[in-house]
């Protein structure tokens, strides 16, 4: 998988340095768009998915921790107002599964693109929870989801795995249907 001024270079041919550097930024660029959706991934995972984990006791078992803050501490900040959330339990209970299951999504690769909108809209829920840490937090958190949108799974992914395996199996069965009988 060398750029051509890296082979004539290896075959003994004169190559200019612009060249190489120009082959070693199109490789570099090439390994970069490899690695990095499988990066993006489990740098927004690892945050939700150890937040997910304070939030059990054990299987199904929500800690009385996280019930407390949606009841008593988290509230919605909109329009210069405080409110409390709908539902606190109900809630508590789907933000601690979404923080688990969304998380692990991601890091295998399956459903990538749900998986990081379902943490893009989670961020956005929790900077109107906790305006205040908008640019340690959220926006890091934000770019990381937008970019993982942007660029899809990778080849890192289940998803790419599957989608590889769909277009075999239809090629396959477009080779059966042509075939003469």
């Amino acid at each position: 998988m060398l750029s051509e001024p890296l082979r004539a270079r290896a075959r003994g041919v004169a190559v200019s340095t612009a060249d190489t550097l120009l082959g070693l930024t199109h490789r570099l660029a090439w390994l970069s768009a490899f690695v990095a959706p499988l990066l993006l991934r489990v740098a927004l995972a690892v945050p939700f998915y150890r937040s997910g984990l304070t939030k059990w006791n054990s299987f199904l078992s929500l800690s009385p921790t996280a019930q407390y803050l949606f009841e008593q501490q988290f509230q919605l900040h909109l329009f210069g107002q405080a409110y409390s959330f709908p539902f606190p339990d109900v809630l508590a209970y789907i933000d601690g599964v979404a923080e688990i299951v969304l998380p692990v999504l991601l890091i295998l690769g399956l459903a990538t693109r749900f998986s990081a909108l379902g943490l893009l809209v989670m961020v956005g829920i929790i900077q109107l929870t906790v305006p205040s840490a908008w640019a340690n937090f959220h926006l890091p958190w934000a770019a990381l989801a937008v970019g993982i949108l942007a660029l899809g799974p990778g080849a890192f992914s289940l998803d790419h795995l599957l989608r590889r395996w769909r277009m075999l199996a239809r090629d396959a069965s477009a080779d059966v249907a042509e075939t003469p009988r």
